[in-house]
């Protein structure tokens, strides 16, 4: 029998780089479990054009 895949690809996207209206985005592809995570991944990630830790979420 084939087991139900839960574990499922999302893209990070910073939230700060974004407002700010500077050109270019950082973003970051990680897994999650859709079972024990349901709602919107938030991570703090490097971002190397504004140079530090940010605040990024899960978009799509």
């Amino acid at each position: 029998m084939a087991k139900k895949e839960n574990r499922i690809q999302v893209i990070l996207e910073c939230t700060e780089h974004k407002n700010s209206g500077l050109p270019g985005t950082s973003r970051y592809i990680t897994t999650k479990n859709k079972k024990n995570t349901p709602n919107r991944l938030e991570l703090r990630k490097y971002n190397p054009i504004l140079r530090r830790m940010t605040l990024h979420r899960e978009i799509k």
